[in-house]
């Protein structure tokens, strides 16, 4: 575990401390694309954080490779140089993307290559475990079919969810945590080897993610682009391939009894895991509503909307920090509900919780619909917006020629001003620009009704 958490640690300082150089780099750069309308950001920000999150997974396989346990891991398999071979390809192809804006389709040929690469070098699926049936051995046909749709799902899953400031690699970062308890406890508790790679990756990925949370919660100083998402995404994807469709069931029925139990003690996680991940539900959700509501349209699966979850809580009523904890809440909930599962699957105690946080949940989720009345002692004690509000003051009319003359010039000003909600273009090196985009003071951030550029 120590070495493990050594990992963790440089991943997370490397990440952490190449994020804000890779910032300067991006604004010099000219990485900084224009603010679209489906945006939620208000001034051009920019982009290449993948950059250092890639730098981050480099250095924690170069440290995990040096270390006295680890090392077998790479003495015993070729599943990290097959992850590096992978990230590497996927990364240019997002750095390409982040700077250029290449073709959605070409991004998804990239995808499919990377993970060819992967199942080239052994990173694949050998076998599933069916509850009822055990064991099922694929051929190698259907491994790398299986394979590379999962990591194609799992990369556009983590992409669509990239929408606010914080959001993907929070999420990424809770569903690595749940699954690194999980691989953990079976190369540990069962003393099985082959789930030490998806451990591996798991602690890595938590690295990654937390190295650079800090530069990318709101208002976001820089955004991971598809270089990072896209990244992060594939590394997920290979924890997911390893111990999934590597681990024999043969081997844990030793602790089990037989097969078929060995086979029933994975499924809970093991099962969903494949399609995509349990861990990442919300965002495969997110994915799946998207194709769905696009190609009803008769629009492209890869056109960009306005309609996802993360935009549909804005529309609620949730600010933008409020509807990003409640996308971390469902995804710990689902995640760690899935582990405990897994690892006492007949506690009906586990199932009354989750039921519990979910209603909780639905709660949060709901709360700006309702606005409870608080009695006048108790309005001290809650937000503003629940507070009540008293009459306005009434205004008085200009009634003679003299006032309507003192108001003119003020309407006039008001005339002058644009009322279109338009507003000139930001560019980098500007001073008195927001600390995302330039050197100087924060500016005053524009009323968001005013705005028609909203993520």
């Amino acid at each position: 575990m120590r070495e493990y958490l050594l990992t963790l640690c440089i991943t997370a300082a490397v990440t952490y401390l190449l994020t804000g150089p890779v910032r300067k780099f991006a604004i010099v750069a000219g990485a900084m694309p224009e603010i679209r309308a489906r945006d939620v950001h208000r001034e051009p920000t920019p982009r290449l954080g993948g950059i250092a999150m890639f730098f981050g997974l480099c250095a924690g396989l170069l440290v995990a490779d040096h270390l006295t346990n680890l090392n077998e891991v790479f003495a015993k398999s070729n599943e990290p140089r097959a992850l590096l071979s992978g990230a590497a390809l996927i990364w240019l192809i997002g750095v390409l993307d982040d700077k250029f804006e290449i073709d959605a389709l070409i991004k998804l040929g990239g995808q499919m290559i990377a993970a060819g690469v992967m199942v080239m070098q052994g990173l694949t699926i050998l076998w599933l475990p069916i509850p009822g049936v055990g064991t099922v051995a694929l051929t190698p046909w259907q491994g790398t079919l299986l394979t590379v749709a999962l990591v194609v799902i799992t990369i556009n899953a983590v992409n669509f969810v990239d929408g606010l400031d914080g959001l993907a690699s929070g999420m990424v970062c809770i569903a690595a945590a749940a699954f690194f308890m999980y691989a953990y406890r079976i190369w540990y508790s069962y003393g099985i080897e082959a789930a030490a790679p998806a451990t591996l990756f798991s602690a890595i990925l938590m690295g990654m993610c937390l190295g650079f949370l800090p530069h990318n919660l709101h208002p976001a100083r820089i955004f991971m682009g598809d270089s990072g998402s896209m990244l992060i995404g594939l590394v997920l994807a290979a924890g997911a391939i390893s111990i999934t469709g590597q681990l024999d069931p043969d081997v844990m029925n030793l602790f089990a009894g037989s097969e078929r139990n060995a086979v029933h003690q994975m499924v809970p996680v093991y099962i969903p895991l494949l399609l995509p991940l349990t861990i990442i539900a919300v965002p495969a959700a997110d994915l799946v509503l998207a194709i769905v509501r696009r190609t009803w349209r008769g629009q492209s699966p890869f056109a960009a909307d306005r309609g996802h979850l993360h935009h549909r809580l804005l529309e609620i009523g949730h600010s933008h920090s409020r509807a990003v904890l409640i996308m971390y809440f469902w995804s710990a909930l689902i995640g760690f509900g899935a582990l405990a599962y897994s690892v006492n699957s007949a506690s009906m105690w586990i199932v009354l919780g989750v039921v519990f946080l979910s209603a909780i949940g639905l709660g949060l989720l709901l709360l700006p619909r309702f606005t409870p009345r608080v009695p006048v002692w108790g309005q001290r004690f809650v937000p503003p917006r629940y507070r009540r509000r008293g009459p306005a003051p009434e205004v008085a009319e200009p009634t003679d020629s003299a006032a309507a003359q003192a108001a003119a010039p003020d309407v006039l000003e008001k005339a002058e001003e644009p009322c279109d909600g338009h507003r000139p273009a930001v560019t980098a090196g500007v001073a008195r620009v927001n600390g995302s985009t330039a050197i100087g003071p924060r500016s005053r951030i524009l009323d968001r009704r005013t705005s028609e550029t909203s993520r």
